[in-house]
């Protein structure tokens, strides 16, 4: 089998590329070997395909030269929302009415109408972690000025004889990072975050 020219080049540089899909690798060892004179069943073996794949991907190439190498569309229902639609849905904040801070897979692919699936890989794609916060997130609590007033309250002016215990509701979490750094201590007070 004769290749193109240039062709050899594409070809052996996309068996190097760690960039080059794997498919589209192990089709471009396919072609070299045969260039090389290699018999198609011992073609077979080396790349851990079926004589009668590498015949299609030859007859292909013959056919089409390198663009022939590329997958054929899939049949089937195309795509609903493509990954970058979610991914904007995502970084808008979904609404007050939900109660959440951030969006859940299934919250998300309920509004889009779509599958918690294709929501999960379109993160995954992209390595987005909203359930991850990285700074500050603000409450939906409709009640929280009120507790936040009274809990400040006893730090500020605590009654007299009392100590102020502050407890975690989720005691079995560990937190790992803080979302705020930590100033140095300073003789006389302690640690207090920047804010």
């Amino acid at each position: 089998m004769m290749l193109g020219d240039n062709d050899r080049e594409v070809l052996e540089s996309w068996t190097r590329s760690g960039s080059v899909q794997a498919s589209a690798a192990k089709r471009a060892r396919m072609l070299l070997l045969a260039a090389d004179g290699v018999a198609n069943r011992r073609i077979a073996e080396l790349v851990d395909a079926s004589p009668t794949t590498v015949i299609a991907w030859r007859e292909r190439y013959l056919e089409r030269g390198l663009a022939g190498l590329t997958d054929r569309a899939r049949s089937g229902r195309p795509r609903r929302l493509d990954r970058d639609a979610i991914i904007v849905a995502t970084l808008t904040p979904p609404p007050k009415s939900l109660g959440v801070t951030h969006w859940s897979t299934r919250l998300l692919a309920k509004k889009l109408k779509i599958s918690d699936a294709s929501v999960a890989r379109a993160w995954r794609a992209y390595g987005i972690k909203p359930f991850k916060a990285e700074s500050f997130r603000f409450s939906t609590d409709p009640e929280l000025v009120g507790k936040v007033t009274d809990i400040c309250g006893l730090y500020l002016n605590p009654p007299e004889n009392a100590i102020v215990l502050c407890v975690d509701e989720k005691s079995q979490i560990q937190a790992l990072d803080r979302t705020v750094p930590i100033l140095p201590m300073q003789p006389g007070k302690g640690r207090t975050p920047l804010l």
